[in-house]
Order: C-alpha cells, then sequence, then structure tokens
C-alpha cells in the first residue's frame, strides 16, 4: 500500500511525532511528511494492505486533517 494525503502538518515536532506515531501503530517500510510542500504532503508505504482510511482515521485521531491527495 501506498498512500498519499493532503494534511495540515506544519511543524518539524508535528511531523516527528506523527511519523513516530504511525511507525508504532502500524508496519510500515517508509513514512514522510512534506512540510515545506503546500499540501503537506504525508506519504506512508506499508507491506500490509492498509486501507487509505485507516491512516486518515488515526491521524485525525492525533488532531491533523488527513485527506487523500487526489
Amino acid at each position: 500500500m501506498i498512500g498519499i494525503f493532503r494534511t495540515n502538518i506544519n511543524t518539524v515536532k508535528d511531523k516527528t511525532a506523527v511519523i513516530n506515531a504511525i511507525a508504532t501503530s502500524f508496519t510500515i517500510n517508509d513514512c514522510s511528511v512534506d512540510i515545506e510542500d503546500c499540501d503537506k504532503v504525508l506519504r506512508v508505504i506499508s507491506p500490509q494492505e492498509l486501507t487509505e482510511n485507516s491512516i486518515i482515521e488515526f491521524v485525525t485521531r492525533l488532531g491533523f486533517r488527513c485527506d487523500i491527495l487526489d
């Protein structure tokens, strides 16, 4: 699964917190947030069959907006 999402993650502190939370909650190969991009793009690469909704719900529970990037 490769998920690409639009978020409102703005700071390095928040970026690190979200990446660490995702890494401890899901099996992932890679996770990144581009806070320099206007869409604050979150990319999640996982060998698991994660659904995009599971990532969206998880990041939302952390207090951030998260939508599928078209």
